[in-house]
């Protein structure tokens, strides 16, 4: 009894090292091949995850007549901690016969394991009947010279050239735009050259309007918006003291931006001409400090107020329009003078 549970515990003990041992599997695609054509020898290994697996190396012949021409890199794949990988040799022969190759040995760290055996048949072209008989003929000694016409050897074609494809020629269609492409480019150099050497200038600058204007523009984007009527006051008089600043900036030089209400209205009071320009500016500084900063609610003619009162000191602070130049309309040239109109 004791002995046969040894018998059964051994026997356990030697399939747990087993499946844990490496097994590899030799194949090769084709398994027939003409002389100096190529195949395809497959080492599959299928081990323990933890396992490193070395394959031998071959630098000419894995067996005297099958040259081996390159080692592919393996392939492999993890499942359920098994590795299965998969490295292949391309081979090929130049001698016609059937191999037989006993077995490709592994290395897996600690032992040597023994692929199957497989063979590979490696064949000569088939030769005519024509050409075996006269090649007889040579082998008995019977014709002195070879003819290679009778033994179907034929000699090396010389190198034809390759059809005409317009493909070949994009590269000329490429250059040919490149340089068109260059030679514009060059043209609006010039252009812009000879343009910015008699106006002053590469391209035309915008109009640009004059701060009186710019600043009633503004005003009435503002006044179309009619935000005080949507309970917006604090919006609203903040942008209209951001363009009166503005316009203050641009036509007094004065960083209104800057400056306090006060500040402005010390500032303006110097270059006013009458009372009545810092009145309407004060009215407008006046209530937008409040509404801004005392949470004041303006009544609805005060907001008119002060949209009239803006508008009044644009108009009463603008720049003066230029006198009309006489050489433009004719006077001052002699041509409309009425002395020279009687004459």
């Amino acid at each position: 009894m004791r002995r046969g549970m040894l018998a059964v515990a051994g026997i356990l003990l030697g399939g747990v090292l087993h499946a844990q041992r490496a097994s590899v599997q030799a194949t090769v695609q084709p398994t027939e091949i003409l002389i100096g054509e190529q195949a395809v020898i497959n080492l599959k290994v299928i081990t323990p995850r933890e396992k490193s697996i070395h394959f031998p190396v071959y630098e000419k012949e894995i067996i005297p007549g099958i040259e081996v021409i390159a080692m592919l890199p393996p392939d492999t794949t993890i499942e359920n901690n098994v590795m299965t990988l998969n490295f292949r040799y391309l081979v090929t022969s130049f001698d016609s016969t059937l191999y037989h190759v006993p077995h490709i040995p592994i290395y897996d760290g600690s032992d040597t394991i023994l692929s199957n055996s497989f063979g590979l048949k490696v064949t000569s072209p088939q030769l005519s009947d024509s050409t075996l008989a006269y090649l007889e003929l040579i082998n008995k000694g019977e014709t002195d010279s070879i003819d290679f016409n009778l033994l179907q050897l034929n000699d090396i074609k010389a190198v034809r050239e390759a059809p005409f494809v317009w493909t070949d020629w994009l590269w000329l269609l490429w250059i040919v735009v490149g340089v068109m492409l260059l030679l514009a480019l060059i043209g609006v150099v010039i252009y812009l050259v000879l343009k910015k050497k008699k106006k002053g200038y590469f391209f035309k600058p915008p109009e640009l309007l004059p701060a009186h204007l710019r600043a009633v523009n503004e005003l009435d984007k503002l006044k179309q918006e009619k935000l005080w009527l949507q309970g917006r006051e604090k919006e609203f008089y903040s942008r209209l003291t951001d363009i009166l600043r503005s316009y203050i900036w641009e036509r007094e030089g004065i960083q209104a931006m800057e400056m306090t209400s006060g500040e402005i209205l010390h500032a303006i009071r110097k270059v006013a001409e009458t009372d009545s320009v810092c009145d309407n500016l004060k009215q407008i500084l006046t209530t937008a400090d409040l509404v801004k900063f005392a949470k004041y609610k303006p009544y609805a003619d005060e907001n008119d107020l002060s949209m009239v009162n803006a508008y009044l000191f644009v108009n009463q602070t603008k720049e003066d329009d230029p006198l009309p130049d006489p050489k433009q309309d004719g006077r001052g040239t002699g041509d409309n003078d009425p002395k020279k109109a009687k004459e």
